[in-house]
């Protein structure tokens, strides 16, 4: 059902794609149409993250005919595919190194929505870019600051500041210059399932970002994670990463 979400999403930002799926639903027969753009909405699929479905309009939006508007509609935070959240502090600067930039090019999130059910909502807008600038990028330089974001939803706003400590407790050992904000969204924007989650994101010198992700189980599977837990082994991946 993702795949045939993504399908459809790729229909509609391109004009005269022919798209053929045999009846077992085994072979596609694509013929790529113009990228057209413009003002779109999507509802993704709640088994996939929306970043799966962001990843490949990120490498498509600076080339389209109109600039890219899209409201996603689904899951932003998942144990699967890289978050909103992630793509927001990773991908948007990468895409600034190569000349795509100006106030259009964002990612907003209106709504978080955790697995299984979603309901999170999100704004991608990228400006049309013909031509992008050569880059020449190899050193990767030191650490600098590290910055982050501890999610809550449907859950006590308490689970986000835990997180924060934990985590904080491992980085606090490398770097004085970390921040980590809390977001708790409330009411219709904190979507139809409950979960909490933490992105971290190192910046270096350089301006190059390394990022580490972990969410909560999905509601009624697996077991349950504290958030304490989940703090610090995030905080331990993004160790792994810049180690990497």
């Amino acid at each position: 059902d993702f795949e045939a979400s993504f399908i459809r999403l790729i229909d509609k930002v391109t004009n005269g794609s022919r798209i053929e799926i045999n009846q077992t639903g085994t072979t596609l027969y694509y013929q790529p149409g113009l990228l057209y753009g413009g003002s779109l909405e999507h509802d993704c699929s709640p088994s996939r993250g929306i970043g799966y479905y962001l990843e490949s309009l990120l490498c498509l939006a600076p080339f389209m005919k109109h600039p890219l508007k899209i409201v996603l509609r689904g899951v932003t935070n998942d144990q699967v595919d890289p978050s909103v959240d992630v793509l927001k502090a990773t991908a948007l600067p990468l895409l600034k190194k190569f000349g795509i930039d100006g106030e259009s090019l964002e990612i907003k999130i209106n709504r978080r929505g955790m697995p299984p059910k979603g309901g999170g909502e999100i704004l991608f807008s990228c400006p049309v870019k013909k031509v992008l600038q050569p880059v020449q990028f190899t050193d990767p330089g030191k650490i600098k600051r590290i910055r982050g974001t501890a999610y809550s939803v449907r859950v006590s706003p308490q689970m986000a500041n835990r997180m924060v400590e934990s985590a904080r407790g491992i980085l606090n050992k490398f770097l004085p210059d970390i921040y980590i904000h809390t977001d708790h969204m409330k009411g219709v924007s904190s979507g139809k399932s409950p979960g909490f989650g933490i992105c971290l994101t190192a910046e270096t010198i350089n301006g190059t970002i390394l990022s580490a992700e972990l969410a909560s189980n999905p509601q009624g599977q697996g077991t349950a994670v504290l958030p304490e837990e989940l703090g610090q082994n995030c905080a331990k991946l993004l160790l792994e990463e810049v180690y990497r």
